[in-house]
């Protein structure tokens, strides 16, 4: 038996299995996105952006102990930008970062002001905040050497994106897990894109990070991003597995059953050529199984966690505490 489990009554050892159980599937899915986008390589410097909400939290808390066991060396730089919103608690990040004993910058820069000026009353600041935060973080990623940039958005927050494009935008767009900035010159990754937001949940309840509340954006009750996410919490509770079968369309795209001209050419199609991948439908019925919800201990293996013993992320402290 575990030492953590020695003395424990039933419950509590059902609570430390299921914890457990939780910060190794998160680990995994977190592995497994590195993998499949190649988002760290030899020698990388991380700047994880940390805002202080649980999203970041967990990705700091999690590349720290993939960290631990890759079979890659990379460093990691945590960095917060302090926006000047009223009330935000300065002490609470510094305090955490210094605890973990892991390299940080706390960047200071008055865009709360500036938003709170340009923007219209009632407006939401969404756009013109993102714009701002995210010019001072690649100057910031510059004079650190960073290579890549770590955001916190999971996979809610990349299905809730593609909604958004095609019910206001227009455009069948998500948000993908790694990316070049449009200068070029930064790699930005998102290494909870797997994630599951109600797991990063539970995660940050039983971790207690030290959340800091957004009074900016967060206080936006009519955003059209939150209409989407309980959209999309209405159809996971009444369709379990649906919001699995979603993200994996996301990774299963065939242009030629799509109608973007750009993206493929139907005008010079011909008869007589090898069918397209996906088949002739056209005069099928379509039938459809119900999705199966995503199996809990349905891991894969991730070459990221092979070469070294990971250590238990939960009971046993990963991120030098």
């Amino acid at each position: 038996m575990h030492d953590t489990e020695q003395g424990l009554d039933p419950k509590a050892k059902k609570e430390l299995f299921e914890a457990n159980k939780l910060a190794k599937r998160l680990r995994h899915h977190v592995g497994d996105a590195i993998n499949d986008f190649n988002m760290i390589e030899q020698g990388d410097r991380i700047m994880v952006c940390l805002s202080g909400g649980k999203d970041s939290y967990a990705m700091l808390d999690i590349l720290l102990g993939l960290q631990k066991s890759a079979p890659i060396d990379f460093s990691i730089v945590a960095v917060n930008l302090d926006q000047k919103q009223p009330g935000f608690p300065e002490h609470v990040l510094p305090t955490y970062l210094t605890e973990l004993g892991i390299e940080y910058r706390i960047v200071e820069e008055d865009t709360y002001s500036i938003v709170k000026r340009v923007v219209e009353e009632g407006k939401t600041t969404c756009a013109l905040c993102s714009r701002l935060r995210r010019g001072i973080l690649y100057r910031v990623a510059d004079e650190l050497g960073a290579t890549k940039i770590a955001l916190g958005h999971h996979r809610d927050d990349i299905l809730q994106t593609l909604f958004l494009n095609m019910f206001y935008g227009g455009k069948l767009k998500g948000m993908p897990p790694k990316l070049v900035s449009d200068d070029g010159k930064h790699m930005v990754i998102r290494p909870l894109a797997y994630c599951r937001e109600k797991d990063i949940e539970r995660y940050a309840a039983i971790k207690q990070f030290p959340i800091i509340p957004c009074n900016l954006c967060g206080s936006q009750p009519n955003l059209q991003r939150q209409v989407i996410k309980e959209m999309i919490n209405d159809w996971d509770k009444r369709f379990p597995g649906r919001v699995e079968t979603m993200f994996r369309a996301m990774q299963n795209v065939v242009p030629s059953h799509l109608a973007d001209t750009e993206l493929f050419d139907f005008a010079g199609l011909k008869t007589g050529a090898v069918p397209e991948a996906g088949g002739d439908i056209a005069f099928d019925k379509e039938e459809f199984r119900d999705p199966q919800p995503e199996g809990a201990d349905a891991l894969r293996g991730i070459s990221i966690l092979d070469s070294r013993k990971p250590s238990t992320i939960v009971g046993e402290q990963t991120c030098g505490r």
